[in-house]
């Protein structure tokens, strides 16, 4: 459990066991391409081509490393009337509760593709869509749905479904 702002305990919903073995299986093959790359750059141009590419091969790597390693520590989580998907410190949307419209059931791979829906499943296929109404802007774009791939969905839509219901306004 994180600590949200006001003190109060944030419920997170880890994903690092459905994202991580693609992101291991790109860096495994960036870590080939890598040592490939810089056999033939230092047998065809030598030194002076060899090392910048290198260079740059590792510090991709070290990115790639690194967004393994937030995915881990940066969980999904509803704190403080706000649900915040992200993917690791790629991206991170915030969505207030009272934007949230519903979860989808189902989707294809259209609906993936649709203008307004960030998919931060990456290359696995999404087990949970949040629709928001009205749409949030994050940076310039707006978004009308969050697709992701949860470790555990159901914890997560049960978990969801009580944070709305206590924001929802006493009748």
């Amino acid at each position: 459990m994180d600590e949200g702002s006001s003190g109060k305990a944030a419920t997170a919903f880890p994903y690092h066991r459905s994202i991580s073995p693609a992101l291991g299986v790109l860096l495994g093959l960036a870590l080939v391409e890598t040592a490939v790359l810089h056999l033939i750059a230092m047998a065809l141009w030598g030194w002076p081509i060899a090392l910048p590419l290198g260079l740059l091969d590792v510090a991709l790597v070290a990115v790639l490393v690194g967004l393994l390693r937030s995915i881990r520590a940066r969980p999904v989580t509803i704190a403080d009337g706000v649900l915040t998907m992200r993917l690791g410190w790629l991206k991170v949307v915030p969505i207030p509760l009272a934007h949230v419209a519903g979860l989808r059931g189902a989707w294809d791979a259209a609906a993936m593709k649709a203008p307004g829906v960030m998919n931060l499943a990456l290359a696995a296929w999404p087990n949970v869509v949040v629709d928001v109404a009205p749409p949030v802007r994050v940076r310039r774009r707006e978004i009308v749905a969050v697709a992701h791939k949860l470790d555990d969905p159901a914890v997560f839509v049960a978990a969801l479904d009580r944070a709305r219901a206590a924001q929802a306004p006493a009748t």
